[in-house]
């Protein structure tokens, strides 16, 4: 079950799996057909209720008989109260892994793109897809790159013209020494929030919507206040509540953290610890913790990781950001956003408990609180399935939408 709270309205919003049937002896037709139904079940339901239909891509070639006995059954809508505390309940049916299996084969790929772009003087990595709709820029989260995102590039690209691009210091851009850019810090929200506003003026030449994971979501918010003109909307999937931010410590622990950043910045003990991290069973075991599906841990994710990790001044950059505990916070720049703001959580995320993030769900400017069921800290890798509708559907929205 995952909740939809809806400018004080709350949606509860429960999915069921669709069966296995033993007595099918072709399984990948059987899987598609309970996919097609599901698909379909779930945008009626969501019509139903005076929300934008959902899409979904129109590429199934079987027909489903209305008699099978392997479908589920639609679960009665009852109609919209306008009592604010009106609870609904909506019968959106998912996929097992058969079934996404058999989607993944059947939809036509897209082809993705990678490029460079001069910030700066700085090399900057990003990928691209789609030719027509609107524009969304997909921001990665901390450790990680635009990579973390090759299960929704494709399929967003589909109906938009997505982007994902390499945070500066992250994936396979520039990674540029802290200590040889002065006293000021470098790695801040506002020098990645300033990188995005650029990308979108040079690169995508448009307004944006800005689709963002963990630390991405800072990165995102403090683009979109630094200037409102460039973002058209913000989906923020388990946003980083930064509890390690020294006004979140009590006051005798302070002078505590600030010795112990002190200790990996400025001695051989941060490039130890960092050596301890980069390797392949530790990256594995840290996204193990991160992901409630560790089915979804693959040799392809742990790679993605890890790998730009291993590149000259990596080590730089994550013994810098992990001792950086100022900056902005959600809470801070949510009041100061001016677009529309969808908030979705994983319920399973370890790192960022949902019973927290519920918390940003109360602030005007976000329209929609959505919990994940059963989806850790990175629902855009770990649940493409619940994320990509979510995202198109909050695209549907807003994307006719006046600057």
């Amino acid at each position: 079950m995952y909740v939809w709270r809806r400018r004080g309205k709350l949606f509860h919003i429960t999915h069921c799996v669709a069966p296995k049937h033993s007595k099918l002896s072709n399984a990948k037709e059987q899987a598609v057909r309970r996919t097609e139904s599901s698909l379909s079940m779930a945008s009626t339901a969501s019509s139903t209720l005076g929300l934008p239909k959902l899409h979904f891509p129109q590429s199934f070639t079987h027909k489903i008989s209305s008699s099978s006995s392997t479908l589920p059954r639609k679960t009665r809508v009852p109609s919209i109260s306008s009592k604010p505390s009106r609870i609904i309940s909506i019968c959106s049916c998912l996929t097992d892994s058969s079934s996404l299996e058999a989607v993944e084969a059947i939809i036509p790929k897209v082809q993705v793109e990678t490029c460079t772009w001069n910030w700066k003087g700085y090399s900057i990595r990003y990928q691209y897809a789609g030719n027509s709709g609107p524009a969304l820029v997909l921001v990665h989260g901390f450790g990680a790159n635009s990579d973390h995102w090759r299960k929704n590039i494709p399929v967003l690209a589909e109906s938009n013209r997505v982007f994902s691009i390499d945070l500066i210091g992250y994936g396979y851009s520039d990674k540029p020494n802290p200590r040889d850019l002065g006293d000021t810090p470098f790695y801040t929200f506002e020098t990645w929030g300033s990188q995005i506003n650029d990308f979108c003026t040079e690169i995508v030449k448009d307004q944006a919507f800005f689709i963002c994971n963990s630390i991405g979501g800072l990165v995102g918010l403090q683009a979109a206040v630094t200037d409102p003109s460039i973002c058209k909307g913000i989906v923020l999937l388990n946003i980083s509540l930064r509890m390690l931010h020294i006004t979140k410590q009590p006051w005798f622990g302070r002078p505590l953290i600030r010795s112990f950043q002190n200790l990996l910045r400025n001695t051989p003990v941060g490039k130890f610890f960092f050596q301890s991290v980069a390797t392949r069973e530790s990256v594995k075991n840290i996204l193990c913790q991160c992901y409630h599906d560790t089915s979804q841990v693959t040799e392809e994710l742990v790679d993605a990781i890890l790998l730009p990790g291993l590149e000259p001044g990596a080590a730089d950059v994550f013994l810098e950001f992990i001792c950086y505990s100022d900056g902005p916070l959600p809470e801070e720049l949510l009041p100061l956003v001016k677009c529309p703001v969808l908030v979705a959580w994983g319920d399973k995320d370890p790192w960022e408990p949902v019973e927290l993030g519920k918390a940003y769900g109360q602030f005007d400017i976000v329209e929609d609180f959505v919990v994940l069921p059963d989806v850790g800290h990175c629902p855009q890798d770990e649940a493409p399935h619940l994320v990509n509708p979510l995202v198109e559907s909050f695209i549907a929205r807003h994307a006719t939408m006046k600057s």
